[in-house]
């Protein structure tokens, strides 16, 4: 099976529908404090729609449109990040990351952003790489600037939850970027 260590007993593995109990046991203990930022996060309440947000992304690996992975630590699952959007042929793709309490103060989304990086640049020669957050997700901006990304601009009022509008930061790296990231 494929899997990427992120160090310490932590590991990057792909996150797919066979594992929706895991993964639905995972959405349980994280969603009070990824549902505002993840739009999935708050759908995938019981085992159909936990499969449906997974089945997605099976799809969209399929098509090579997008990819899900999951962040074990010590053999739980305890976030993971993804390919929101992968286009190979506009050379593009965005990605997204979440994580549970017990994952947090590791680092493990930032190493495992790195893999997704590495390999939308050295493996499948994409340009471009962008990561979208509100603009009061603090911690998501952080790891963006972790990455090396340069912030691009604000999109206002771009992302709507539970009724209220929020403005998105959105973030590039650009694989002709010279990477100065700090370490972990």
């Amino acid at each position: 099976m494929f899997s990427v260590s992120l160090g310490g007993g932590a590991e990057l593995r792909p996150l797919e529908p066979w594992q929706v109990e895991e993964f639905l046991a995972h959405m349980d203990r994280a969603r009070a404090v990824v549902d505002p930022w993840i739009p999935w996060a708050g759908v995938s309440t019981d085992v159909d729609s936990a499969r449906a947000t997974l089945q997605r992304y099976a799809d969209l690996r399929a098509r090579d449109a997008g990819r899900l992975f999951g962040i074990w630590a010590g053999g739980t699952l305890v976030g993971g990040t993804m390919f929101v959007s992968f286009d190979a042929e506009a050379g593009n793709a965005e990605i997204g990351v979440w994580l549970e309490p017990a994952g947090q103060g590791r680092g493990l989304v930032t190493k495992a952003a790195r893999v997704l990086i590495d390999y939308a640049f050295t493996t499948r020669g994409l340009r471009r790489v962008e990561w979208h957050c509100r603009t009061d997700n603090a911690a998501s901006s952080a790891v963006a600037r972790r990455l090396g990304m340069r912030l691009d601009g604000v999109l206002r009022q771009s992302y709507l939850y539970k009724g209220v509008r929020h403005d998105t930061e959105i973030w590039s790296l650009l694989a002709t970027d010279t990477l100065e990231v700090a370490p972990g």
